[in-house]
């Protein structure tokens, strides 16, 4: 297989592969989907979208970014404008709205949803999911095991809040993701200016300290409908470590037991419950330490980016997650979720691009296995350090028929 350059003129192969629930098979009107956010990582939607023959209307900040040139429509309105976005969407009739992978579309969604009658996740459930303050207190008032966490703003006292604390913690933006304004503390040392950064990051100006929760970190991929959780993958992360924990990469499935599996399956689906997802898709961050203990990091009520949800799922399960999202949107249910084993039973992974280790798995990959090499993206240059999941160089992904076939060009390999 080449490589596939260029994913803003190939939709996936998948994109008719699936009974697509119970959407109409005749309508008398095209049916079009507005869109939040027009970056490389919401790219898949638009084209998925298209191949169904669904008209697409994309809005953001012009930037020249992918989504510009793809989308049927294009429309230079930022995606924190809410108001302008549904009226324009109120103006066109537009059948659904979503986005993946992005926090702030995903509020979005949930607010232009709203006001046009729309299918998405409550605002109170989107509320919950996005600001980390929330979604820690929700998880204490249902049960649902997380760190213990503390809010700070400009106005915290922090020499009283370091003597307060058992250390290592992690001191983050409390509504940020893609490893924005992380930093691990192994003392009192760097708190000022680690709470300092994590507040530039943050929209509404708050961070959190929270306990540092030890073991192997993965993510969890659901879609739900109607309130019904349907499990589709447990993804294994790599990370840079301490002190910003910028993801290096992903793999599908994670290489855990079936006990292991179910048991972060019951935890996550709890967890879901509590915070009120209904819709759409989900991405869980937990961790699992040495003596089998879960505690969730945090959950979105959206699809994981990474090429999490857009690509990893697609290729190991076989189940076309962006279209799932997309049905959702429409309000149709989505395609029925494989049994285990009964999926694609591949693995898959991506790789992000921090420096020539990166580079030289990239060049093994692509002289000892291009079969196995589904995309590369565009590489930027090393001109400058890499500080959040959005500073990376670039990225490539691949898969094999089992795990064996890939295992040799994961990050962990060089750590």
């Amino acid at each position: 297989m080449t490589p596939r350059q260029q994913r803003d003129s190939q939709p996936s192969d998948l994109s008719h592969s699936q009974d697509r629930g119970s959407q109409p098979a005749d309508l008398s009107h095209p049916i079009k989907l507005a869109i939040i956010g027009a970056s490389d990582f919401q790219n898949p939607l638009i084209l998925a979208a298209k191949a169904r023959g669904i008209e697409t209307h994309v809005f953001a900040w012009e930037a020249g970014d992918v989504g510009e040139r793809t989308a049927d429509v294009f429309y230079p309105i930022s995606i924190t404008e809410v108001e302008a976005i549904a009226d324009e969407c109120r103006r066109i009739g537009v059948d659904g709205v979503a986005c993946i992978g992005s926090d702030l579309g995903n509020i979005t969604v949930s607010a232009v949803a709203e006001r046009l009658g729309l299918t998405a996740n409550s605002m109170d459930c989107v509320h919950r999911s996005t600001n980390k303050e929330l979604m820690r207190r929700t998880f204490e008032e249902h049960g649902d095991p997380s760190p213990r966490s503390l809010p700070v703003t400009a106005d915290t006292d922090l020499a009283v809040l370091a003597a307060s604390l058992d250390y290592p913690v992690i001191v983050k933006p409390a509504d940020r993701s893609g490893s924005r304004g992380i930093t691990k503390l192994a003392s009192a040392e760097g708190l000022e200016a680690a709470v300092q950064r994590a507040l530039d990051e943050s929209f509404m100006g708050e961070a959190l300290v929270e306990e540092f929760a030890e073991g192997d970190e993965y993510s969890v991929e659901h879609i739900t409908w109607q309130g019904e959780h349907r499990f589709l993958a447990i993804t294994e992360k790599f990370t840079s470590g301490a002190p910003m924990f910028i993801e290096r990469g992903h793999v599908e499935p994670a290489r855990i037991t079936p006990e292991r599996a179910e048991a972060i399956r019951a935890v996550v689906e709890h967890a879901l419950d509590s915070l009120g997802v209904e819709y759409g898709a989900s991405h869980a961050e937990v961790k699992v330490a040495s003596d089998g203990s879960i505690k969730i990091i945090e959950i979105g009520s959206r699809m994981g980016g990474d090429c999490i949800g857009s690509d990893l799922v697609r290729l190991s399960t076989g189940y076309d997650f962006v279209n799932a999202v997309i049905d959702v949107a429409l309000g149709y249910e989505p395609a029925a979720v494989p049994e285990p084993g009964q999926g694609a039973g591949r693995a898959a992974a991506v790789r992000f691009v921090f420096g020539p280790e990166d580079r030289a798995a990239l060049e093994a990959l692509r002289a000892e296995a291009p079969e196995r090499l589904e995309f590369v993206s565009p590489m930027y240059a090393a001109d400058h350090a890499i500080v959040d999941s959005g500073s990376r160089y670039g990225f490539f992904i691949f898969s094999g028929d089992e795990m064996g076939e890939i295992e040799k060009y994961l990050p962990e390999v060089e750590a």
